[in-house]
């Protein structure tokens, strides 16, 4: 079983789910896990598909704003 590492942190659900659906719909199979802040989730991938994972988020998401830059 591969490991699990984050990716990314969403400050809240919907960003989380927004982040795995960008991720999904590239093939990347992403889950989300609670963080200690109060809302916040980690995205998490496969490790073996962390480089590829980055890429999709850079390429996706405008630095400056939070929604996706489609």
């Amino acid at each position: 079983m591969t490991q699990m590492v984050q990716v990314a942190l969403a400050g809240d659900v919907t960003e989380a789910e927004e982040l795995q659906e960008l991720l999904k719909t590239a093939g990347i199979d992403a889950a989300l896990e609670p963080e200690d802040e109060a809302d916040a989730l980690k995205v998490m991938v496969p490790e073996d598909a962390l480089d590829e994972a980055l890429d999709v988020l850079e390429v996706l998401t405008d630095p400056d704003d939070d929604e996706p830059a489609l």
